[in-house]
């Protein structure tokens, strides 16, 4: 081996709640730089679930996290010339990654007018345990569930 890891860079929590997790949620929901729009969003996204639920948007949006992110997920290995599907564990941190690329993703693809909503609309059909990023979810589990007599080949 001849480099040497890249350090991991770390985040400053965001203004309002004072959390690192909503931080990397903003980057990763920001697009061309704009952080401040894609803070407005996230925060007017946090306030609609806050209505609609009456409780603590950011616990709810911190459970709708939860029940997206995975624990397991299928590789492709090849052995022998064929490829097999694996199951492995998901490190920490890209579960995190994970859970929140789905989220806004299966955000993106909703019907309502703004992202505002949208976001909204997803974060508590996944606290629920419903909506399209849980279903993702779900797939991923059944298709390591399934891939389970390949499991030998992990490295």
């Amino acid at each position: 081996m001849r480099k040497k890891k890249p350090e991991k860079r770390y985040l400053l929590p965001d203004p309002k709640f004072g959390d690192v997790m909503v931080t990397k949620f903003v980057n990763s929901l920001m697009k061309d730089g704009k952080k401040s729009l894609a803070y407005g969003i996230f925060y007017k996204a946090i306030d609609i679930v806050s209505k609609k639920t009456n409780e603590n948007g950011l616990e709810i949006w911190k459970q709708a996290l939860n029940n997206v992110m995975p624990t397991v997920e299928v590789r492709s290995r090849r052995v022998g010339g064929a490829t097999f599907q694996v199951p492995t564990e998901v490190r920490p941190d890209r579960r995190v990654a994970l859970g929140i690329k789905w989220l806004i993703s299966y955000a993106n693809r909703r019907g309502e007018k703004t992202m505002e909503e949208r976001l909204a609309s997803e974060i508590v059909a996944a606290s629920k345990g419903e909506g399209a990023s849980v279903k993702k979810r779900d797939d991923t589990h059944r298709m390591a569930d399934a891939n389970k007599a390949f499991a030998h080949f992990r490295f």
